[in-house]
């Protein structure tokens, strides 16, 4: 007999699942219009998977509406969040597999890189790939960027239990509004606005519209994957890196922070802790980097925003960074560990965790030197930060730093230089997506299934997946 899991708790997850199935088959006919406009006529490699999962998602969502009046939990909306991530990523990657002749394990794998905002490709040549395509891999950034639950659960479900457990899911706490209905609402009108204004600024920049929209998908979620093989590199335009810079900036900012800046008139952004250090570090090591190194400054913040918030794009290729000195590779490394604001859109550890941990520390230390019995608080803006978070904040950090290990060791028994790999490795795992040439289609069939179950275990922060894997295991055992 199951002890977590019963029969009820699988109807709901199956019922909320058929939802995200729909929405998942809804993405993957978005490309149509660009389909047609480019005259390529692929209608069908994305009209089949996507009315396949629509067809499916109804049939769940319908035969089991009665359990959409049961009382979600939070372990409900982890196993449904992982459900719904894999299930968009497989999807996904049949679409990008017939529509390319690309093998599935490569669909796959290109679909989970752009959905998680990872933005490693495995096509030696992107700009042979069909406009559709494209679009629908920037499309998938754009979307994953704040999460397929939460675009789900902001257009479609009802307020209530069920969309603050979904919400909890995808690792998000902040609400810009009490109901979290009306927090994800305007979290998208923020993402709209903003994705707006940074296709217009490419526009003008001298960017094709094609490439503006592609682009600032992709810049805005801190996906990183380009429509050109240099990525942004490919456009020699100092301005254009600008532009960039400041769209990755943007999207590694708490949408908090972002919503207080009408009301508060610029002083949410420089009173946010998380986006105040942002900055600094940006600023700090790009400067220690240049006077260390002297490589051109524009490439060296571009290479150093493109870290720290998780986007991966790039302006020099794979080859000419795995070229720059081990020092500044392992400065990468650790800005990829660290990632931007906690309630945006990066991946990795996130700020605040980093922030929250580091406090802990010196807490301990101060504890030591004080006399008995006395009380040292943590606060982070003002507020005090629980114990029972700073737990978890331990936790996390230990997690991680264990996936990235035993990943690691998988990399070294197939013979991939330990330096490299390890790079590779918290790229993927933080959805990053800078590479110094691990990364590509030569890589071991074993290593990319191993690196899709990185990034979709690194953009669900991991305990989602955890508690998936335990209801299997309970569903499973004798």
């Amino acid at each position: 007999m199951m002890k977590y899991i019963t029969k009820t708790d699988l109807c709901i997850v199956t019922r909320y699942s058929g939802v995200v199935m729909i929405c998942v088959g809804l993405m993957c006919l978005s490309p149509l219009l660009i389909d047609l406009i480019y005259f390529e006529f692929n209608y069908s490699c994305f009209i089949i998977p996507g009315v396949f999962s629509v067809i499916l998602g109804y049939i769940c969502m319908k035969t089991l509406d009665k359990y959409s009046r049961s009382k979600m939990k939070l372990k409900h909306g982890m196993m449904i969040s992982s459900i719904a991530w894999m299930w968009a990523c497989i999807v996904g990657g049949v679409v990008i597999s017939l529509a390319t002749g690309t093998d599935f394990l490569n669909g796959i794998f290109e679909s989970t890189s752009a959905l998680t905002g990872t933005g490693i490709t495995m096509f030696d040549n992107v700009e042979i790939l069909p406009h559709s395509i494209l679009f629908f891999r920037a499309f998938e950034q754009w979307v994953g960027g704040l999460g397929v639950v939460v675009m789900v659960i902001g257009v479609l479900t009802r307020p209530g239990t069920a969309t603050a457990k979904l919400y909890q899911s995808e690792a998000r706490e902040e609400r810009l509004k009490p109901s979290v209905k009306t927090t994800l609402k305007k979290t998208i009108e923020i993402y709209l606005i903003y994705t707006i204004v940074g296709i217009i600024l490419y526009h003008l920049a001298g960017m094709p519209t094609f490439d503006s929209i592609c682009n600032t998908f992709c810049m805005i979620a801190t996906g990183g994957m380009s429509v050109k093989n240099a990525n942004i590199g490919y456009y020699h335009n100092d301005l254009i890196y600008l532009i960039s810079i400041v769209l990755m900036i943007l999207g590694a900012t708490s949408f908090l922070a972002h919503y207080k800046i009408i009301k508060t008139k610029g002083k949410s952004l420089i009173q946010d802790l998380q986006f105040k250090t942002l900055i600094c570090i940006i600023t700090f090591v790009t400067i220690i980097l240049y006077l260390a190194s002297h490589i051109v400054p524009i490439d060296l913040l571009f290479t150093v925003t493109s870290s720290i918030t998780t986007t991966g794009a790039n302006v020099q290729l794979a080859s000419t960074m795995a070229g720059w000195p081990s020092f500044i590779l392992v400065i990468l490394m650790i800005l990829m560990l660290m990632g931007g604001s906690s309630g945006s859109t990066v991946g990795a550890i996130k700020l605040y965790r980093v922030i929250t941990y580091v406090k802990a520390i010196y807490r301990h230390i101060k504890e030591i030197l004080s006399p008995d019995g006395r009380v040292i608080p943590i606060k982070i803006s003002g507020r005090r930060v629980s114990e029972k978070e700073i737990g978890k904040t331990g936790n996390f950090i230990t997690l991680y730093l264990v996936i990235i290990a035993i990943t690691w060791i998988i990399f070294c028994f197939y013979g991939y230089p330990p330096f490299d790999s390890l790079f590779s490795i918290i790229s993927l795992q933080g959805n990053n997506g800078l590479d110094i040439g691990v990364l590509n289609n030569t890589l071991n069939p074993v290593l990319k299934i191993v690196s899709v179950l990185n990034m979709w275990v690194g953009r669900l922060e991991i305990y989602p997946v955890l508690v998936l894997f335990r209801a299997i295991f309970e569903i499973f055992k004798k």
